[in-house]
């Protein structure tokens, strides 16, 4: 199966699997999806993952998605910079999701980090998505 936008797949299957109330939802692995759920997870948007592997061999990640009060505590998960229209920002012009109360989840010569992390270490780099 060919497969354009690995991320936004994993931004759609997380987004679906809330929208049905699921507790878990399996992705296949990748080193940039790994580095976007670890910094998920730091900023509590979920619970953790873990990496698995299939029938046939390939890696996966199983993530379990984190609910308050029955609801979702992600309630908005975006893709900014996609294969089609790439979007960099520089550090003075690193967009803010909802005043602060947000993340965007940003692909730096340092790694990746929230929108917060690479004001402080003044870098700038690929928008990669949006969280609220």
């Amino acid at each position: 199966m060919l497969m354009n936008d690995p991320l936004g797949d994993m931004l759609t299957r997380i987004r679906n699997a809330q929208m049905r109330g699921r507790g878990t939802v399996t992705t296949p692995a990748s080193s940039l999806r790994a580095r976007v759920l670890e910094v998920l997870q730091a900023e509590g948007y979920i619970r953790g993952y873990a990496e698995a592997t299939t029938d046939n061999g390939k890696a996966e990640f199983q993530i379990e998605l984190k609910y308050y009060d029955g609801q979702p505590v992600i309630r908005e998960i975006q893709r900014v910079s996609k294969p089609g229209r790439r979007v960099y920002a520089s550090v003075r012009n690193i967009p803010r999701v909802s005043d602060g109360l947000g993340v965007s989840i940003l692909s730096t010569p340092k790694g990746v980090m929230t929108d917060h992390e690479a004001r402080t270490q003044n870098v700038g780099g690929e928008v990669l998505c949006r969280v609220f």
